[in-house]
């Protein structure tokens, strides 16, 4: 059998072609803008329709601080060959900053974009580096992207897991008359589609959006030839706010992504903010992109997705990569690990220490505990314990780290106190490390689950003239269109009451606490949770407060308001101000960041019989604006006295 053939690399004047006889690669020169992509007997899988500078390329989204903001789609201005062999090619296109840029919509960043073609793959890798110099202006960076436009005439399939993937409109179905903009430009709904089976779905791009654990393969399946487009991520470590971080994937157009760096499902908390001359650099991949084709006429083309799913598995056994000829990615002698053992000490809840099982733990850059979720700048590296709590967190750049948990079924974060310093070739052993999660006293009632999640509550069905079927029956039912509408039609009467022991927060607890649409404009919403005591709460000489403990799943430009047994308490008891700019409602999320706050309920607010805790979502300018609640706990003081009980 003959060997593959080699790489070969050719200038033709504006054009730089990488081919290895699999795959052939055309990048504008010295934009490095990709042009066209042949494989498969597909002579261009990039959208022809498109200018060449709008078919493969990075982009940002970025603005003066308190400024608007600017759209810069990232044209090189240098082109330099940095290896080429028959093995190997990689080439770079590079831009950076001087003061003469000032004014226009470049990125006050130095950016040197890489492109990997090897023998014999199919496919090409894709990375950048990006870097900002002493002294250069200040600015706030919201997104960075690689962007890949497909053949609207060939790519109409999309998958992105298992139980995530469908026949996809085409982007003029989304257009008037095809198509009607509902609450929001990027939902719609399909009117008249070119494909009838189609009719009357919703198509919003963040109804694919992907946490980042899980966002490991995506792309698109032409039927004719059988041939699969598709994006591999083999590590989370560059990606911001941690694994639980969700982002745009694949949607119509084709389009395909890969989000380095976003505010989707979190806001502001993780823009980049550069001030003050500082210095910064990291390197966001290398992604592959990974092209094939199915062996004989007549095989199911589901045969692509999951030859990618396994390829992603050969990428990711493969991190780090040892091939980046930047010394700016380090290699796996240069990276270490650290290890040990997590245990949840709760003597409320168990005499001994428990092992922590299933927890997410990583490094991220060294702050508070619950820091990394809102943390952009640095690099993040998790794994999950064992059922026993022992954890290794391998191939570790060299540095400074945070070590971070939190545990399904716990509230709260943990952090080590002491800072975690990883050297190459080096192992950091912390032992047994002990996570005590927050507790004054025992548990009175609960509400909900501990996993930063709205998903145990009440999603209601949609609309049924806003239904995108792929979540008919659907594990992720929330993904619908439309579903904060679907409170006051719920509860047209009266807003939410929850009766502790007699109420089932799977059934009868909404999944966002929302505003009520009123004529043309919304107020705010007042829940109740409603419970007994049978002694007295006030006892004299006893210990400290009540505690109300409230964990969010997300937050809208919202304000929480609590008040006990008084609905008119002005101000109120707890307020939380006003938080959050996640937007987890509109787009589809179940979550988007989280937040804890624990309330003092003093006993004199408390009364023998039924008492009744008013959670008020108080701002009530836009149907958006909200809460989602993970768990809410109320705990008995700390008192050695006797404490009241619930009366269930």
């Amino acid at each position: 059998m003959a060997s593959p053939a080699g790489v070969s690399m050719k200038v033709k004047g504006r054009h730089v072609v990488l081919d290895n006889g699999i795959v052939r690669v055309t990048l504008t020169n010295p934009g490095g803008m990709i042009t066209g992509i042949s494989f498969n007997g597909l002579n261009n899988l990039m959208e022809v329709l498109n200018d060449e500078s709008d078919r493969g390329y990075w982009s940002t989204n970025w603005s003066e601080p308190g400024g608007s903001g600017h759209f810069d789609r990232i044209q090189g201005t240098d082109f330099r060959v940095i290896v080429e062999n028959e093995e190997q090619v990689e080439l770079s296109f590079s831009r950076s900053w001087n003061p003469s840029l000032r004014g226009t919509t470049v990125i006050p960043l130095s950016i040197d974009r890489r492109i990997v073609m090897f023998r014999g793959l199919s496919g090409f890798y894709n990375y950048a580096i990006f870097e900002l110099a002493e002294d250069w202006p200040d600015f706030d960076l919201a997104e960075a992207r690689a962007v890949f436009k497909l053949r609207k005439d060939k790519f109409h399939y999309m998958a992105m897991a298992d139980n995530r993937q469908r026949i996809m409109p085409m982007p003029e179905d989304r257009l008037p008359p095809r198509g009607r903009a509902l609450a929001y430009p990027e939902a719609v709904r399909l009117d008249d589609p070119i494909d009838s089976d189609l009719r009357g779905e919703v198509d919003d791009k963040y109804q694919y959006s992907c946490e980042n654990k899980d966002n490991r393969v995506h792309g698109w399946i032409c039927a004719d030839p059988q041939t699969g487009f598709w994006q591999i991520t083999p590590s989370n470590e560059f990606r911001t706010g941690g694994p639980l971080k969700q982002d745009l994937t694949s949607h119509v157009g084709p389009i395909n992504l890969a989000m380095f760096v976003s505010t989707h499902y979190a806001g502001g908390d993780l823009e980049l903010k550069f001030r003050e001359g500082e210095l910064w650099k990291k390197v966001f991949g290398p992604v592959f992109i990974y092209l094939n084709s199915t062996p004989r006429r007549g095989t199911d083309p589901l045969y692509l997705w999951e030859d990618a799913k396994s390829q992603a598995q050969v990428e990711e056994e493969s991190w780090p990569y040892s091939f980046p000829a930047s010394e700016d990615f380090h290699k796996r002698e240069e990276r270490g690990s650290v290890g040990g053992r997590l245990l949840v000490r709760d003597s409320f809840l168990d005499d001994v220490d428990v092992a922590a099982n299933s927890a997410h733990i990583g490094l991220a850059p060294p702050g508070e505990a619950g820091s990394w979720q809102r943390e952009s700048k640095g690099y993040q590296f998790w794994a999950r314990t064992g059922i026993d709590g022992y954890f290794t967190i391998g191939d570790v750049r060299a540095g400074e780290y945070g070590l971070y948990a939190w545990v399904p079924g716990v509230l709260g974060d943990f952090k080590l106190a002491e800072t975690v310093t990883i050297t190459a070739r080096g192992h950091v052993e912390v032992g047994d490390v002990v996570f005590e999660p927050p507790r004054d006293g025992p548990t009175l009632w609960e509400i909900g689950v501990p996993d930063r999640s709205a998903a145990e509550f009440s999603v209601p069905d949609p609309n049924p003239s806003y239904v995108n079927k792929l979540y008919a029956g659907h594990p992720d039912r929330f993904r619908q269109y439309g579903l904060w509408e679907r409170y006051a039609e719920l509860y047209p009467e009266g807003d939410l009451v929850y009766r502790v022991g007699a109420s089932d927060y799977t059934k009868d607890w909404f999944y966002a606490h929302v505003t009520r649409k009123t004529g043309d404009g919304y107020k705010s919403t007042t829940w109740q949770i409603k419970f007994t005591m049978d002694r007295g709460a006030a006892q004299p000489g006893g210990g400290g407060p009540y505690k109300l403990r409230i964990a969010l799943a997300s937050a809208k430009s919202a304000e929480l308001q609590v008040r006990v047994n008084d609905p008119e308490a002005s101000p109120p008891h707890f307020t939380t101000g006003v938080i959050g700019g996640d937007n987890s409602i509109a787009r589809h999320g179940i979550h988007g960041l989280y937040w804890l706050f624990n309330v003092n309920v003093e006993r004199e607010w408390l009364v023998e019989g039924e008492n009744t805790v008013f959670l008020t979502q108080a701002r009530a300018s836009s149907p958006f604006q909200g809460l989602m609640y993970d768990y809410l706990r109320l705990e008995a003081p700390s008192s050695p006295s006797p404490s009241p009980s619930p009366s269930l």
